[in-house]
C-alpha cells in the first residue's frame, strides 16, 4: 500500500464557507482521492484552518506549517507522496508577503521534507508542490476581510509563477490549482463541493502518471 499525505491549511481540512463547519470525507478532496485511488492507497488528511507556510500566526501561533512537519513526517512514515498545498493564509495583512516571498517559504518546507525522509524513512517521497487557489474577486465582502485585502487578490494570481520555479529547482511535480478551481463567492477562500471534486479529479490524474 502506497502512502500519501495531503500537507496544507483549510482547503485540505474541508472548510465550509457558508457554515465554517467541515465537509464530509466523501467531499473533501483528501477523501475523494482516496475513493478515485482505491485500497492500493492510504490518503492521510493533514489539513489545519489558517496554517501557513513557516511563520506564527500572531494569535494561534500553533499554526506554524514548519514547526508541525517533522512531527507529521515522522508519524505517517513512511510516506511515498506527499501533496503540499499551503500559501494562502500567508497573504493575510498581518505578514506583509509577497507571492515570490511565500513560494520560497514553499521551498523551505520541501528542504526540510527531503531532508528529514531522507534521514527517517531513507527515501524522499514524490512531492507535489501545488499553488493555491486565487484569492476571490469579492473579498471585500467576505467574513475574512480584514485579515485579507485586495491585495491579496493580486499577489494570489502571481502564485503559479513563482511556484512553479520553485518546484523546477527543487526536482519536486508542480500542479496550478487555479486553472482548475476559484473559491466560493460566499467567502473567496474556500472550495465548493465542486471545487473539492475538480481539484481530487486532477491531482489523482497527478499521481497516475507518476
Amino acid at each position: 500500500m502506497k502512502t500519501i499525505l495531503c500537507y496544507g491549511d483549510s482547503n485540505t481540512y474541508g472548510y465550509i464557507p457558508e457554515t465554517g463547519m467541515r465537509y464530509p470525507k466523501d467531499i473533501r478532496y483528501p477523501g475523494r482521492l482516496q475513493m478515485l485511488l482505491g485500497s492500493d492507497y492510504a490518503v492521510i488528511e493533514e489539513g489545519c484552518n489558517g496554517r501557513t507556510t513557516i511563520h506564527d500566526d500572531p494569535i494561534d501561533g500553533w499554526k506554524n506549517g514548519l514547526d508541525y512537519l517533522r512531527p507529521c513526517l515522522n508519524s505517517h512514515k513512511p510516506i511515498d507522496i506527499l501533496i503540499l498545498m499551503l500559501g494562502s493564509n500567508d497573504l493575510k495583512q498581518t505578514f506583509h508577503l509577497t507571492a515570490e516571498q511565500i513560494a520560497e517559504n514553499a521551498g523551505i518546507l520541501i528542504d526540510v521534507i527531503k531532508e528529514f525522509t531522507a534521514e527517517k524513512q531513507d527515501f524522499v517521497p514524490e512531492i507535489i508542490l501545488v499553488s493555491p487557489p486565487e484569492i476571490g474577486a469579492g473579498i471585500k465582502y467576505s467574513p475574512f476581510y480584514g485579515a485579507f485585502t485586495e491585495n491579496a487578490i493580486d499577489e494570489s494570481k502571481k502564485f503559479h509563477e513563482y511556484y512553479e520555479k520553485i518546484a523546477d529547482s527543487k526536482g519536486c511535480i508542480f500542479f496550478n490549482a487555479a486553472q482548475y478551481i476559484y473559491p466560493s463567492e460566499t467567502d473567496s477562500l474556500h472550495l465548493t463541493p465542486e471545487g473539492h471534486k475538480i481539484l481530487a479529479d486532477e491531482i489523482y490524474k497527478v499521481i497516475q502518471a507518476i
